[in-house]
């Protein structure tokens, strides 16, 4: 049996410990990247000199490395009690469910793998020293990589404040619109094993499934006079933006504010209008940021509507209540604490420490163009596709949004698996 990880007394401390940390990491991934050509390279000599299709990273299989928690880059100067109450609130969900229940993704854990340190947790004072010796006790850090590679790309997002009201008026009509009745959600996986983890939506004519309308015909009035409207918004830009992020907050025009967060998704793939402008040339790649597609848009009113368009997925809403909006796991999110994962991969309520590229970071200490610090996966998004892919979530508000609109970065995270669940891993590898 493993034993937990301890810290030895004589141990470099500060910023000895992050360099060496620092070290070691960067000569894993590179150890990674050469596996990976190495096995790029048998397979090609093996095909009559053909090379092998490169395989999209939302097709990549997760595999798992282990290491210690003295390899995990920063891990000592992180508070990990920040952490440690968001991994409650996973808890708070995982804990009623049937212990032998599989958590998803690329992991053979139960909800049973949990419950030790789950129940554990509600012990730990909030104190960094002592969160840090529990997820080290509890918890068994692996480096994750898609097929061998240890990096992936890294997002933000956050929840916007919109100014609204509840009845349409001059400079107010733009509505949110809650999930229609006739609006139907298929698991593709409950009918064919290769298609687990699929869904399609749409609404049912005659004795057929057909495809909803799509976001240049709601935008263009298919849903009026059904009395699906939520509240309506000042600013269509921000309403298109309110669903890319999946939640928000309106500030409504009597001084209420009413949160707002996801129900529901007419089925079509999400499209990335950054891209799309990039496509066009409007836009280099570089330049594409939440900021500069703003921008572009203002400055180009009469081509907003047709640019909103070629992303042809809409989201519907739902009026919210409590602390914080609610991620896919139905925990309430923690700012700088919650990461959007693709769940295929990845289980929901897993603790992982991520390494990513950031320059001008609000989280310090630590290196200053990084993050490296304890989150949680608690998330999903449309657009979070790859074993070792990530979406930040940075809180509410403009500055928020500031940082969450730059993020492109690239980075690596690692897995916390529970002791039992690692034992499992182990066998298996």
């Amino acid at each position: 049996m493993r034993q937990p990880s301890s810290q030895p007394s004589s141990q470099p401390t500060g910023r000895q410990t992050s360099r060496a940390s620092n070290r070691a990491f960067r000569l894993a991934l590179k150890q990674a990247h050469l596996v990976a050509l190495a096995m790029v390279a048998l397979v090609a000599g093996c095909g009559e000199g053909q090379k092998p299709p490169p395989v999209p990273s939302a097709e990549a299989k997760l595999q798992l490395r282990p290491v210690s928690f003295q390899l995990v880059p920063g891990w000592s100067q992180d508070n990990q009690s920040e952490a440690l109450v968001a991994f409650m609130r996973s808890c708070e969900r995982l804990l009623p469910q049937p212990p032998d229940r599989p958590i998803g993704g690329d992991v053979p854990g139960t909800v049973g793998d949990f419950r030790e340190p789950c129940l554990a947790a509600r012990t730990v004072p909030q104190d960094p020293v002592a969160a840090r010796r529990f997820f080290e006790t509890y918890f068994a850090p692996y480096l994750a990589t898609a097929n061998g590679d240890a990096t992936g790309l890294f997002t933000g997002y956050y929840e916007p404040i919109l100014k609204g009201c509840l009845r349409p008026r001059t400079g107010c009509s733009v509505p949110l619109y809650r999930r229609p009745a006739d609006l139907v959600e298929v698991d593709l996986g409950q009918f064919r094993e290769s298609l687990k983890g699929q869904r399609v939506a749409g609404r049912v004519e005659g004795s057929k499934l057909v495809p909803y309308a799509d976001r240049g015909a709601i935008d263009g009035g298919a849903l009026l006079g059904r009395g699906l409207e939520i509240a309506f918004v000042e600013d269509g830009t921000e309403a298109f933006f309110l669903h890319v992020q999946g939640s928000g907050r309106i500030q409504l025009d009597d001084g209420r504010v009413l949160r707002v967060g996801y129900s529901g998704q007419n089925g079509f793939e999400y499209t990335s209008i950054g891209r799309e402008l990039v496509r066009r040339g409007e836009l280099t790649l570089d330049q594409a940021s939440m900021q500069s597609i703003q921008t572009w848009v203002r400055r180009n009113p009469a081509k907003a509507a047709e640019l909103f368009a070629a992303n042809r997925s809409y989201v519907f809403f739902e009026p919210r209540e409590g602390e914080g909006p609610l991620g896919t796991q139905g925990a309430p999110l923690t700012p700088g604490r919650s990461l959007a994962v693709d769940r295929r991969f990845v289980p929901l309520g897993l603790p992982l420490w991520v390494d990513l590229e950031f320059a001008g970071s609000p989280y310090q200490p630590g290196p200053a163009d990084r993050i490296q610090r304890l989150m949680v996966a608690q998330d999903t998004g449309g657009a979070i596709k790859g074993a070792v892919r990530g979406d930040f979530f940075w809180g509410a508000g403009p500055q928020a949004g500031a940082f969450a609109g730059r993020m492109k970065s690239r980075g690596a995270y690692f897995l916390l698996l529970p002791r039992t669940l690692a034992q499992r891993v182990a066998s298996l590898s």
